[in-house]
């Protein structure tokens, strides 16, 4: 009986018996200055426009006196001054259960894909704190991506978050399918942030496919939603990914990018009066970068394995968010364009990549057999200049003698077809093979 009625009792105590009121005396864009009403950073409240159907969502981002800052989730058309405002008496949350897989939604947390509405079994909040460090399962179990090039060279362990760096256009969106389609987790959230439209449909219809959208969750704010929007679906999908952990599942969640996660806060804070500080981002955006990244990891139970995109501009692996991002996650996969224009796809940069828990759980002949590779590859790109024009002359140098033989070898088990699967136990034999095939 309790069980029948539990819904009911959840709807009757988040019900907000005292309405707090205000109204709006400026609009800046997407910004709404409201006198009152009495709330508190990241309450949602409503505005409500005579000239709209339905009221207008926003999110209070900042307090100056009786002036209540507001980023609005939609539309500012129609708002004006005068219009009520209500306070909702609560921060942004979403509903969470079995049935949000092979859904995709938006930045509230609502279904984008027309099947319905989602029936939630609880609701987190968008916004939460991560998990107590000394209450994380320690990270020991590795986890599979299904990609030769990590796989085998850049083990992941459960729990471990990891930033794929590169420029535009380079293959990030199609190392995030790859994954996707082929890693051993129990299941996929992936944040699609400020992504163009098509790119949202063509994700989840060409690069997903059918039976990788069964597993997964997508959370979807496109490149023209308002910046609130932009923000909040990462911490929707962090929310998400939580859910399923404390469920005991492994989770691997999926952003694309958190450079678009910082853009939009830098709009936030900029319109919200902050000063900017390095290269035009304000403080606050650094302080959400690592608010956001420090929920993914181990819990209690389960485990949230990240995987974010970053997008450098101008190829610069140095600019702020880059930096900010690599000295805040446990390690980085360099995509290279130079190459992507080779058509050497993934187009990992294993060199100028790392894993910092890789040794940790792979095994001796794993790591030996890695690191076996790594030197003969870092060999041969030392000297690749003087190899490529003939000036290098065999017999010069045993060990670039060797990286030359393996060449081949290694760029054929790097290189690997976008649908292409590749069992762990199948890397870790063609990792061996090489391996043996270069100490001969």
């Amino acid at each position: 009986m309790e069980t029948l009625f539990s819904k009911y009792i959840d709807a009757v105590e988040r019900t907000q018996t005292i309405h707090y009121l205000g109204h709006v005396i400026a609009v800046t864009g997407q910004l709404i200055e409201s006198r009152g009403p009495r709330s508190v950073i990241g309450e949602m409240c409503e505005i409500r426009a005579p000239y709209k159907g339905h009221p207008v969502l926003a999110e209070v981002v900042g307090l100056a006196g009786t002036t209540v800052k507001l980023m609005a989730y939609g539309d500012t058309g129609g708002v004006e001054i005068g219009c009520e405002v209500s306070a909702s008496g609560s921060v942004l949350q979403v509903g969470v259960g079995p049935g949000l897989l092979g859904r995709v939604m938006d930045a509230t947390g609502r279904p984008l894909d027309n099947r319905g509405d989602i029936v939630p079994e609880a609701f987190y909040p968008a916004i939460a704190s991560p998990p107590n460090p000394l209450e994380r399962k320690s990270v020991e179990e590795r986890i599979v991506t299904g990609i030769r090039a990590i796989d085998g060279l850049l083990a992941v362990a459960k729990g471990q978050r990891l930033g794929i760096f590169a420029g535009s256009g380079v293959g990030k969106s199609t190392v995030l399918s790859m994954i996707a389609r082929n890693t051993g987790a129990d299941v996929n959230v992936i944040a699609l942030e400020g992504e163009r439209g098509r790119e949202v449909l063509d994700f989840i219809k060409r690069d997903l496919g059918e039976d990788g959208l069964k597993r997964s969750v997508v959370v979807a704010a496109t490149s023209d939603q308002p910046s609130i929007a932009r923000l909040r679906a990462a911490f929707v999908a962090t929310a998400v990914a939580e859910y399923f952990r404390d469920q005991g599942k492994d989770v691997m969640l999926m952003f694309d990018s958190i450079t678009r996660f910082a853009h939009a806060q830098r709009e936030i804070g900029l319109a919200a009066g902050e000063p900017p500080a390095q290269r035009g981002y304000p403080p606050s955006v650094f302080e959400m970068l690592p608010k956001l990244l420090e929920r993914a990891g181990t819990g209690t139970t389960g485990s949230i394995t990240g995987f974010y995109t970053v997008l450098v501009d101008g190829d610069d692996m140095d600019e702020p968010i880059a930096d900010k991002v690599r000295g805040t996650i446990d390690g980085h996969i360099v995509l290279s364009r130079k190459l992507a224009q080779a058509y050497h796809y993934p187009a990992i940069d294993v060199l100028a990549s790392i894993s910092r828990l890789a040794n940790r759980v792979s095994s001796r002949e794993e790591r030996e057999a890695a690191a076996s590779i790594r030197k003969l590859m870092a060999s041969y790109a030392e000297n690749e200049d003087m190899i490529t024009a003939g000036a290098y002359q065999k017999g010069s140098s045993p060990s670039v003698d060797r990286a030359i033989d393996m060449h081949e070898n290694i760029e054929s088990f790097l290189i690997q077809d976008e649908y292409e699967q590749s069992p762990l136990d199948s890397t870790a034999a063609k990792l061996r093979a090489l391996a043996e095939r270069a100490r001969m």
